[in-house]
């Protein structure tokens, strides 16, 4: 057993320690940065939606099958997200977006990443106790599941007026909710199974609801120039298709 905490705690850090890959955007200038933040947007926009319609669901659906209380659980992610929100709007009020003031959805993206990295945090913790080669195989897959995400994130962040060592401080905290999860998992065992039945898709319910309420609306914002929204689809879709193609690794 602890051969078993040992290798599920070293990969959860590993799979942790993606959320750095911001420090990439340190070596772009401000103003290059603030070219390409919009389209990372579209990016994670369109990874949230491929993760929840093609990752999370079907993989609840396999679980238990797709019935009523499927589609209730990812109501439930949506309605937690919405009441999420009015509280954020209510706390931050409307003081116009800035690296004093950063905007709710900002916010928003932090929670609905929590949630999904502490799920992730389960799923190699349940795997490590059913083998650590299952355990090492299912840590990969998280991998090339979460680099993409991460870079959507940051993006996100830097869009929503955090500073880039604000938003890599705040991705590296919600992405050690991982580590909880694990810790969570290798502690109570197979009774968290349940649970996981319940988390997987009401954490595509948050992810649709992100993508949808606020993320793209954010993108509609800006003035609608031909070659910017072609660019900005072709984001979103390629943010869609990294995560259709992880599909062959797991």
């Amino acid at each position: 057993m602890t051969v078993v905490w040992l290798y599920s705690l070293v990969s959860v850090f590993v799979v942790s320690l993606i959320s750095l890959v911001g420090l990439l955007a340190f070596r772009l200038k401000e103003e290059n940065l603030k070219k390409i933040v919009l389209y990372l947007v579209s990016f994670s926009a369109g990874g949230l939606f491929g993760d929840a319609f093609i990752h999370l669901i079907p993989e609840a659906a396999e679980e238990s099958g797709f019935g009523v209380h499927v589609s209730l659980y990812i109501l439930l992610g949506i309605i937690a997200s919405f009441i999420a929100e009015k509280f954020l709007q209510w706390r931050h009020c409307h003081i116009p977006t800035s690296k004093e003031h950063p905007h709710s959805f900002a916010y928003m993206n932090l929670f609905g990443d929590a949630v999904h990295n502490f799920i992730d945090g389960l799923i190699i913790g349940g795997s490590y106790l059913a083998g650590v080669p299952l355990g090492i195989s299912t840590t990969l897959a998280v991998v090339f599941h979460e680099v993409p995400q991460e870079i959507g994130d940051f993006g996100v962040l830097i869009y929503g007026g955090f500073t880039r060592s604000k938003a890599l401080l705040f991705n590296f905290a919600t992405a050690l909710t991982a580590v909880l999860g694990t810790v969570v998992a290798l502690s109570l065992g197979f009774l968290m199974q349940g649970s996981a039945a319940f988390l997987v898709p009401f954490a595509a319910g948050n992810f649709i609801y992100i993508a949808g309420s606020d993320l793209i609306p954010e993108l509609h914002k800006q003035e609608p120039k031909p070659l910017k929204s072609a660019l900005q689809l072709t984001a979103f879709v390629l943010g869609v298709l990294i995560l259709l193609s992880l599909t062959f690794l797991e």
